[in-house]
């Protein structure tokens, strides 16, 4: 078994997100390579800007655009919030293309679809970050019985 730096070792390894731990192995579950990028990115996207502490310019608001009408304004103002974030915060990549699939947007959801290219390796990727409310899609509206007041 041969040891050394392999050709995407430099892609970086990191602690699941949220961290899980093996307590057999006395460990913290990992993250490697391609798979630690995707989850920056979740982490990324939905953190808010002075979340972390030790970092407080880190996160990307996407959570104030929550209510906005999806007009081709609200469209391109969550399209800059993205590419600013992923340039300032995740430097192993560059933004190829930003794409919203508005298909189930009547039901709060819009997929966000995000390519993406891996600077080292020249190799393309695409991440999807399903945006939505759902506060309050399950809540048990009370009915009012006329005929009881009566």
């Amino acid at each position: 078994m041969a040891t050394g730096f392999g050709q995407d070792d430099f892609l970086g390894k990191g602690w699941s997100f949220p961290p899980t731990f093996i307590p057999a192995l006395q460990a913290v579950e990992m993250t490697e390579k391609v798979e630690d990028i995707q989850r920056s990115l979740q982490i990324l996207l939905s953190t808010r800007v002075g979340e972390r502490i030790m970092q407080p310019k880190y996160g990307c608001n996407m959570d104030e655009m929550v209510f906005e009408s999806l007009s081709t304004t609200t469209k391109t103002i969550i399209k800059d919030k993205i590419k600013t974030a992923i340039l300032y915060f995740e430097p192993r990549i560059d933004v190829t293309a930003i794409s919203m699939n508005t298909t189930n947007e009547l039901e709060g959801e819009i997929l966000i679809e995000i390519e993406y290219l891996v600077r080292a390796t020249n190799s393309r990727f695409n991440f999807v970050f399903p945006y939505y409310v759902n506060e309050g899609t399950e809540l048990n509206f009370l009915t009012i019985d006329k005929s009881a007041n009566q």
